[in-house]
């Protein structure tokens, strides 16, 4: 099993094709498996590295409150530690939030980002009339958080599947290896419920990243992710942004072709 030594943990990894470095961070509850149907087409021209971050899965959980400032040191060490800078990144959901901050505390190590739908809810809690977005997300939570806290990792993994992530019948349409997984790394969620940092950005310092950033978000999924693409992109005027259809909060999962077809070109672009 491929492991490399960051910051202190060992963390699972897999490396495929040849080319300009490419780096997947997946999101909350789940693992590197989740890029599985993305990795084939993406590394018929780029080296891709899908790794599981620290706590979850198949990479060395510590025993200590784990952080997004973790997350950025893991991920920056990762992309020197296998030679990979400047990397393109790809993050999906809390994976994009810790995508953005790199490039923010590290933007040498990058040739550009991929991001979608990061839930950073803490950049909308300024603005009156978007209250009710991070007030409503908050109510969902909640319940989520208590099972976490009584230790009810099933039952707070098919709370979220439902009524925070996908919706409702969600979690019975889940392969059974993928409700597993959820399970197994529901811990490492309330360690980002306890994380005052973990959804917040420092937009100015995003602001003097130069490089390419590509910002994307369903049609489909929960309504604060628009407001939140829209003040980063404020910030990144540079940036592209690109609509999926139907294919909700995981696109590399539910849309893996056109995933592909978007991301493959950034990814090469300038490498």
């Amino acid at each position: 099993m491929p492991e490399v030594g960051v910051n202190g943990v060992s963390l699972y990894y897999e490396s495929r094709g040849a080319g300009p470095g490419v780096v997947m961070v997946h999101g909350s509850w789940s693992d590197a498996d989740s890029w599985t149907h993305v990795v084939p087409g993406l590394a018929t021209q780029c080296r891709v590295v899908t790794y599981d971050r620290r706590g979850h899965s198949r990479s060395e959980e510590p025993l200590t409150q784990g952080s997004v400032h973790e997350d950025v040191a893991d991920l920056a060490a990762l992309i020197e530690e296998l030679g990979l800078a400047p990397a393109f990144v790809c993050g999906n959901s809390y994976g994009s939030l810790i995508t953005l901050r790199l490039a923010c505390a590290r933007p040498e190590l990058l040739r550009g980002i991929a991001v979608h739908e990061p839930p950073g809810l803490d950049l909308l809690r300024d603005d009156p009339e978007l209250r009710s977005i991070t007030a409503g997300f908050a109510d969902r939570i909640e319940p989520v958080r208590v099972l976490l806290e009584a230790g009810e990792s099933a039952a707070a993994a098919e709370l979220f599947v439902e009524t925070v992530a996908f919706g409702p019948g969600a979690w019975a349409q889940l392969p059974a290896p993928l409700r597993h997984t959820f399970v197994r790394n529901a811990p490492t969620y309330l360690d980002e419920l306890r994380d005052p940092d973990a959804l917040d950005l420092d937009l100015e310092a995003l602001s003097r990243f130069a490089e390419p950033v590509l910002l994307t978000r369903s049609d489909n999924s929960p309504p604060m992710f628009e407001p939140i693409l829209d003040r980063i992109a404020l910030d990144l005027p540079q940036a592209e942004s690109h609509m999926y259809f139907g294919a909700g909060h995981t696109p590399h999962v539910t849309q893996p072709e056109e995933y592909v077809r978007v991301t493959l070109p950034r990814a090469l672009a300038g490498a």
